[in-house]
């Protein structure tokens, strides 16, 4: 596999006293790594999971294991379902805000692959956040701060307008033009419904629900 060329083989921690399932893992690392690319489809991941194997390993007390190498790639694959998982909510609530911000309808991912070939819903997940964190990335200065403000900081329309000296216009323009790049984002790796989106937009002016009270 490609991604076995890329994998820098680096022996694994020395331990003054290795467990027996610690030596196991010492002689079925190649076969390990192997299983763990296959599984996520990265290298730099699977080296991840690896050394997350061998602190699992090396934690755990020592005693009997009556088929230390199918243990070990039972924990291997727990650890890939693991990750998924993680990156799985991750991107659900990431989706779920920049529908209920933006107005807009974040359409599911049904037409990204061949028909006959079943879509590999963690990997799409995986690369809806990249496109989603690359394109906050890309913000120009002003909506990106706002955006990471009233997003991670949890910060009200009021507030950031206070932390960054403009008006609360100044921060309503700044969101818009955020839910606007990330949308067409989405949209461009067709995962996001552009004429819905457009449509909405156009009745409020693109601009972020309006806050109570303020």
């Amino acid at each position: 596999m490609k991604f076995l060329a890329e994998i820098d083989m680096e022996p694994m921690p020395q331990q003054p006293r290795a467990s027996g399932l610690a030596r196991v893992l010492e002689d079925e690392r190649g076969p390990l790594l192997q299983f763990l690319v296959a599984r996520c489809g990265s290298a730099d991941d699977a080296q991840d999971l690896l050394q997350d194997l061998w602190i699992k390993v090396s934690a755990q007390p020592a005693g009997p294991v009556a088929n230390p190498r199918a243990y070990l790639f039972r924990m291997a694959n727990n650890l890939v379902l693991d990750r998924l998982r993680g990156r799985q909510r991750a991107m659900r609530r990431e989706r779920n805000w920049l529908e209920a911000e933006s107005g807009g309808v974040v359409m599911p991912p049904e037409d990204r692959t061949d028909p006959g070939e079943p879509a590999d819903d963690a990997l799409v997940r995986k690369q809806e956040a990249q496109i989603l964190r690359e394109a906050i990335d890309a913000l120009p200065e002003g909506a990106g701060r706002a955006l990471r403000l009233y997003r991670f900081e949890g910060m009200g329309q009021g507030e950031i307008a206070e932390v960054m000296g403009i008006s609360r216009s100044g921060v309503e323009k700044h969101l818009a033009l955020a839910m606007k790049r990330l949308r067409t984002a989405l949209a461009d790796c067709g995962c996001f419904d552009t004429a819905t989106s457009t449509d909405r937009g156009a009745d409020s002016g693109d601009r972020p629900h309006m806050e109570q009270g303020q």
